[in-house]
């Protein structure tokens, strides 16, 4: 299996997220991929395809926040990491507001994703790293690889970070996938939170069918997103499949649901598979309540990749960092 991993990932290091009523100490550390980064080599190097598959994916006015949010932070005489605190509920709408603080509530979601000085050259080669894994699929040489992304992307959408995400990884590669010629490429998201940014991204596109098996969102983050009724608009329009589970959901219950979304994704016939994989899922995960074992990873992974297509692992979440290299190694034997 080809894998890429790109250091400058590790220079992102948020100091603090609101989580639960409180400021903590933030849960996605650059320990994650450290750790999978001696577990899993050897990866190769990220390779520059520059912002333009960024642009097909999140808007040029987004991409300019993002890349500038810190340094405007610091110029308007504030220390530490930019994080918004306020956020327009309704009638959202693209008015031309200077503030960095009117900014940031524009183009985020939440206050869990501070933006430090380091995080637009990580989120920009997370990018990158999934890009240069997806291209030996697009010319044959391999039939699966795995991008060891970090910052995580499947909460970012086209113009709104959140959940730790900045960029969306996924959608960048399923989306370059279909300007490389393949005609449908599905995304599956076996993250523990619903992939809101993903989805959102391809709500109305009908070549790209994305599937999320998740925490049910009536009591789990994000919660305005990912409910079953959930299935696309416009010539989108069926394109969309959540399946929501309960808190406790254990190996069998887990893999039912995943046979359903493989079938469903079978049905739609891609060319290219694009795996949103979050760890986050195992049992003892500080933020997420699934009760899935160290040994159900390898059985996810062989039934995922029975369907017999070309496919790109994405990292995502996984936050109990003394299991995430038994867990992800686990899930790429698989394969």
């Amino acid at each position: 299996m080809f894998k890429v991993f790109d250091e400058r990932q590790l220079a992102h290091a948020p100091a603090l997220e609101m989580h639960n009523g409180g400021w903590t100490a933030h849960n996605e550390t650059p320990s994650r991929a450290e750790l999978l980064r001696e577990r899993l080599g050897p990866l190769a190097p990220a390779r520059d395809f520059g912002r333009g598959p960024l642009a097909r994916v999140h808007t040029a006015e987004y991409l300019d926040f993002l890349e500038q949010a810190h340094a405007r932070w610091l110029a308007a005489g504030r220390e530490g990491d930019a994080v918004g605190y306020t956020w327009p509920v309704v009638r959202r709408r693209p008015l031309a507001l200077d503030r960095i603080d009117a900014q940031l509530g524009r183009f985020s979601y939440d206050a869990g994703t501070p933006i430090t000085a380091q995080t637009w050259e990580a989120a920009y080669w997370a990018a990158q790293t999934a890009l240069t894994a997806l291209q030996p699929l697009l010319d044959g040489s391999e039939r699966a690889a795995f991008a060891l992304c970090r910052p995580p992307g499947h909460h970012a959408g086209a113009d709104y970070l959140g959940g730790y995400c900045y960029l969306n990884n996924a959608a960048i590669a399923a989306r370059a996938a279909r300007d490389g010629g393949i005609a449908r490429v599905a995304v599956l998201d076996v993250d523990y939170h619903h992939g809101n940014g993903t989805q959102d991204i391809f709500w109305e596109d009908g070549s790209v069918f994305f599937a999320s098996i998740h925490g049910d969102p009536r009591t789990e983050y994000p919660f305005y997103w990912g409910h079953a009724d959930e299935r696309g608009e416009g010539p989108g329009q069926g394109a969309t499949l959540n399946l929501p589970l309960p808190r406790g959901t254990t190996a069998a219950p887990y893999l039912a649901a995943l046979d359903q979304a493989l079938a469903a994704i079978d049905a739609f016939d891609p060319g290219l598979l694009v795996v949103s994989f979050g760890a986050d899922t195992w049992e003892q995960d500080p933020i997420s309540h699934f009760k899935l074992a160290t040994e159900d990873y390898p059985v996810l992974a062989r039934r995922i990749a029975a369907l017999g297509r070309p496919t790109l692992i994405v990292m995502e979440g996984g936050y109990a960092v003394g299991a995430l290299g038994d867990n992800v190694a686990g899930f790429l034997a698989g394969f």
